[in-house]
């Protein structure tokens, strides 16, 4: 087994934002038409994440500008992939959003979930230490400059 998870790790990629069910995302899919290959974006709500290692899928659910609505499974780690964007964070207490689907309008939306003052001061720990050596380095310079 382990031999398997070897020959995945070349093909997993990292190069995408952290996300979760209920954020508004933005897929950028590579799509082949004949000897052209073009980006379509698909701009939707993640209603769910399943599986691990390359088999990993997520779904995302968009309103089409004919009133429709688009379920979508994009596996993870595609090539034809090109970026994923996460436009903003939801505030949900499941993993899988599936009722989602009876639901249409106001009653479909998903509150926003905004940054906490726990996720705050860890940004600020981060930045402390920086923001420290910095102020030493002017005081030092001012104080040089006075001699």
């Amino acid at each position: 087994m382990k031999i398997i998870q070897q020959l995945e790790k070349g093909y997993l990629r990292d190069d995408y934002p952290e996300f979760a069910s209920g954020d508004t995302i933005r897929v950028s899919v590579r799509i082949k038409e004949g000897d052209k290959v073009r980006t379509q974006v698909f701009a939707g709500t993640v209603l769910a994440r399943r599986g691990g290692g390359t088999g990993a899928t997520f779904t995302v659910r968009k309103l089409s500008s004919n009133g429709v609505l688009i379920e979508r499974v994009f596996p993870l780690h595609s090539p034809n992939i090109e970026k994923i964007e996460r436009v903003k964070t939801g505030k949900v207490r499941r993993s899988k959003l599936y009722y989602l689907r009876g639901m249409t309008g106001k009653s479909a939306r998903i509150e926003e979930k905004f940054a906490t003052k726990k996720v705050e001061k860890k940004a600020d720990a981060k930045a402390a230490p920086k923001a420290a050596k910095k102020v030493a380095k002017k005081v030092e310079a001012k104080v040089e400059e006075a001699k």
